[in-house]
């Protein structure tokens, strides 16, 4: 395989950048342009997870000073050598040096693959793989801990218990059917259902964290509805922490959606301010009225914003009403003022409301329990391994399926090399999720997903 190189850090203006070299020619690279100070050892000659001090100079020319660290194979990230060169963070300094490594032979890494040669080298499992993009990308204390759960193998290792009791009965069911000659006893179908039923059951069980994972992972979709001035944007920009929205006693204001990411507990809100809801002859307000009902049917969440100082309106009715049976949360606000608003009426189409002062920033908190306690992000099991991806979901509920099939044939009273066809796929589709046989166009596709430099 040709050896690699690429910016392992964000590209832009830091305190240091690492530019990691992976490959058979890795350390003969570095030492072509790598003078160190503090010894005479060339990077081939260094041993492994060891750092020299120096400066990268080719043809007299001196680039920058710089830390190389070394690690030797097979007891590397990707199971090659790598040398890697922490210089200083300056944009122009390390493309210089990136492409001086590039003039000596080396090529630019494409996305993701170290780690898919990290794979490939049988270094990590395509789960773990995986979880490398999930430990990067995320956005809270719940989906770092979910994302390094799976980096320590947690979703593997249950995933592995089942497919090695579908091994050890696809092997019985198989030495009874290929050795019929033998006195080999037939495997019993009560015992069969048994196993199958057990593995059905975990499989199941992991299947079920997908939606809450989802939710840890990505975020959700969430729309701040209502008619104008009941203080959607005032909710948005406390939530965000900063004046996201223009806030005025002016109605419609808002006229198109903006977005912003916030996190509130454990779960982060992808919020969407909308233009408030009402009739108007107005092209450009009316535009955004629209998008707003919109965004009200595609939302995973809904924020139905109503004023707690003022009489219940046609509009609000019309809002409340089109939430009605979805995932929304009716948020009372101005609880500062003297009420006037009929709560009843709202609270009787909503399974959920908060009363809150956006203005005074009073009932966050109570806003976090109930979005809490709506999608149980407090019941799950950072620890047990939850599914990343709906590659994995996809996996699992295939294989999940062939088994349940598999079961129906016995009952059925199927032979058993008709069964031990159906538990064979059941088990393919395991050993696609942890990559022992995923097809080459699947690794592509994971890795695709992935920086470039990781």
């Amino acid at each position: 395989m040709s050896t690699i190189a690429a910016i392992s850090t964000p590209v832009g203006t830091g305190g240091i950048s690492v530019i990691r070299i992976s490959g058979e020619n890795s350390l003969k690279i570095a030492g072509e342009i790598f003078e160190p100070v503090s010894t005479r050892l060339a990077p081939e000659e260094m041993e492994g997870y060891t750092c020299a001090y120096g400066k990268i100079v080719s043809d007299g020319e001196y680039y920058d000073d710089c830390v190389l660290t070394v690690f030797k194979s097979p007891r590397s990230y990707t199971g090659e050598n790598i040398a890697e060169i922490s210089c200083h963070g300056g944009i122009f300094v390390t493309e210089s040096i990136l492409q001086l490594i590039y003039s000596k032979g080396a090529v630019p890494a494409g996305p993701g693959e170290f780690t898919k040669r990290a794979f490939l080298n049988g270094k990590t499992d395509l789960i773990r793989a995986e979880a490398v993009m999930d430990v990067i990308s995320a956005q809270g204390k719940a989906s770092s801990r979910c994302a390094a759960a799976l980096r320590q193998g947690a979703l593997f290792t249950r995933i592995n218990a089942v497919s090695v009791k579908l091994i050890h009965l696809l092997g019985e069911i198989g030495a009874w059917v290929d050795y019929p000659e033998e006195d080999i006893p037939e495997v019993d179908s009560g015992a069969m259902l048994e196993t199958l039923g057990t593995a059905a059951q975990e499989l199941e069980m992991i299947l079920s964290t997908y939606d809450c994972g989802k939710i840890i992972r990505e975020g959700v979709d969430t729309a701040i509805v209502g008619k104008p001035n009941v203080g959607k944007s005032t909710l948005m920009n406390l939530l965000s922490g900063c004046e996201r929205s223009i806030v005025t006693d002016i109605a419609g204001t808002t006229r198109d959606i903006v977005e912003e990411s916030v996190r509130l507990g454990d779960i982060v809100l992808r919020l969407s301010d909308t233009a408030g809801i009402r009739a108007t002859e107005d092209v450009v307000e009316s535009f955004g009225v629209k998008k707003a009902g919109e965004k009200i049917e595609t939302a995973e969440l809904i924020l139905a914003v109503f004023d707690n100082s003022a009489a219940l309106t046609p509009e609000d009715i019309e809002i409340a009403d089109k939430c009605a049976g979805k995932n929304a949360v009716a948020v009372i606000n101005k609880t500062d003022r003297e009420p006037a608003l009929d709560t009843d009426y709202i609270e009787s189409r909503f399974s959920r409301t908060v009363y809150i002062s956006a203005v005074k920033g009073e009932g966050l908190q109570q806003l976090q329990e109930v979005l809490t306690d709506l999608f149980k992000t407090d019941s799950i099991d950072y620890n047990a391994g939850v599914l990343a991806n709906e590659r994995q979901r996809s996996c699992v509920r295939n294989s999940l399926n062939a088994l349940r099939e598999s079961m129906d044939a016995i009952k059925q009273g199927y032979t058993l090399d008709a069964v031990n066809i159906i538990i064979d796929e059941a088990e393919n589709y395991l050993l696609e999720l942890t990559g022992e046989k995923a097809s080459e166009a699947v690794v592509n596709e994971v890795f695709s997903h992935f920086c470039v430099g990781k």
